[in-house]
């Protein structure tokens, strides 16, 4: 599919491709096709050429949504390189962890993603970002405009591009869970990554001359390669609201928490990466959507399955109706009642760790009568907070300051249905300056960058079992009275 996009971005080479929206709410073409293609071209020639990429190399890339990164993908996939999201969120050290597990031959970070120091310190703040110093990254490379302090820039190269890398291999690398000693990432190959593609083209099949709203690799390619026009979703909720008047999608794809703070809708509507429940999805409809659909989806595989509203509205048992797997899509248990999945989109594998064809998605489960999903609740420790998923084991290591005796994060649920606030329980040593302890714990709350917790709670954490490990539904419960205590008070 991604090089149908080639072929089609030279075909349509004047027609709009990637649009966005000024502050006033006004439509902005980023990219044409034409502009988009050259772009891509111009990396491929430049990572090929200046900085001797080869199939099987791994290309960090810490890029913000948009032609840019779009670009910088497509050029990695034509020469058969493994490309690794690097979260600039994730906080310095886990992001160290990473890149020492990935080993990339070089990273490319756009400037806000290296706003670490000086000048630039304020905007790193507010965009919720932090790198570790560029030194400790290896070879880096700027894209798109370079501010003072950046690396060099990586400048388009167009002039003897090799051709399209045939065969398939490692395409996609994503960090999941783990901890910063042991993080762990998924693999996605290149036929997976493909069967991915095409499974969303056939579910949502984009028409030509289009409008879609969304702002996903799983969005743009398959919208593109369709000869759809893709809008990028304005950050402010008064700004997209706008954006869905001016440019009436015919697709909107909106995490949850987006979607609740709209009135109006044009065409169909999906949702997915958190929790849409049937009041959700209603709501959507009579705002305007023709069609509102929830999409299950994981990291491990995109997407598993798919329901609309008026299917999930008639659901009257127990447990939230994901719908039937897509096509493709295996669906069974575990003994414990895990959902397990495969199909020809899963992941390859783990980083480090053998094949295996079966996703363990974390998810308790029933299959009904007529091989529909109902999710039961989460069997792993993951927190939901805003469409993001936040894995405590990634975190808590650097809670343990002296003075603390054991420290946890647990997820409370928060008024918004299916989303949580992330607390961090800290049991202060016996005798411990708690006010000195608050003080000390700022500076690895604040590495956190993006997982930084919601609320920070003194007590005892409970434990369970014979080997008396911290209870983690017993702490949320405990976070969960002390919050709503608070709010009392």
């Amino acid at each position: 599919m991604l090089e149908h996009l080639a072929r089609t971005l030279r075909q349509g080479a004047d027609r709009p491709a990637v649009l966005g929206t000024s502050r006033t709410g006004a439509t902005r073409v980023l990219a044409r096709c034409g502009e988009l293609a050259d772009l891509a071209d111009g990396y491929a020639g430049a990572l090929h050429q200046r900085y001797g990429l080869r199939p099987g190399d791994t290309l960090g890339v810490a890029v913000r949504p948009g032609p840019r990164a779009l670009a910088v993908l497509l050029a990695a996939y034509r020469l058969g390189l493994c490309t690794a999201v690097l979260d600039p969120s994730a906080g310095p050290d886990v992001l160290l962890a990473r890149l020492s597990l990935a080993e990339p031959a070089l990273v490319l970070a756009d400037a806000a993603a290296q706003a670490v120091a000086g000048w630039a310190q304020p905007l790193a703040g507010r965009a919720g970002l932090a790198l570790p110093p560029l030194a400790a990254l290896g070879p880096v490379a700027t894209v798109g405009p370079r501010a003072p302090g950046c690396a060099p820039a990586l400048r388009p190269a167009p002039t003897a591009l090799p051709g399209w890398h045939d065969g398939d291999g490692d395409a996609v690398i994503v960090f999941t869970s783990g901890t910063t000693s042991s993080p762990r990432a998924v693999v996605h190959s290149r036929s997976g990554l493909a069967a991915g593609m095409r499974t969303v083209t056939d579910l949502v099949r984009p028409q030509p001359g289009e409008t879609v709203l969304g702002g996903t690799f799983f969005v743009l390619v398959p919208s593109l390669a369709a000869g759809a026009a893709v809008a990028l979703p304005a950050r402010s909720t008064r700004l997209l609201q706008r954006q869905i008047h001016r440019l009436r999608p015919s697709e909107t794809y909106l995490i949850p928490p987006r979607l609740r703070g709209l009135d109006t809708f044009t065409g169909r509507v999906w949702t997915g990466s958190a929790p849409a429940g049937a009041d959700l999805l209603g709501r959507v409809k009579r705002a305007g959507a023709r069609e509102a659909w929830g999409v299950y989806a994981l990291t491990e595989l995109f997407p598993a399955a798919a329901v609309e509203a008026s299917e999930k509205a008639a659901h009257s048992g127990d447990g939230d109706l994901l719908g039937h797997p897509l096509p493709g899509v295996e669906a069974r248990l575990s003994s414990e009642g895990e959902l397990l999945l495969s199909g020809p989109a899963a992941r390859s594998r783990y980083l480090g760790e053998q094949p295996d064809p079966w996703v363990r998605t974390g998810d308790r489960a029933r299959l009904t009568t007529d091989g529909r999903i109902v999710l039961g609740g989460r069997c792993k420790d993951m927190v939901l907070r805003r469409a993001e998923n936040i894995y405590p084991g990634l975190y808590e290591p650097a809670l343990h300051l002296p003075g603390v005796e054991l420290a946890v994060l647990v997820g409370v649920p928060a008024a918004e249905e299916g989303d949580e606030r992330l607390v961090a329980l800290v049991q202060p040593q016996a005798g411990a300056d708690r006010r000195r302890l608050r003080a000390a714990l700022e500076t690895p709350l604040a590495r956190m960058g993006g997982a930084r917790p919601d609320a920070l709670l003194f007590a005892d954490v409970p434990l369970s079992g014979r080997s008396r490990k911290p209870d983690r539904a017993a702490a949320a419960r405990l976070c969960a009275q002390a919050l709503a205590a608070r709010r009392r008070a």
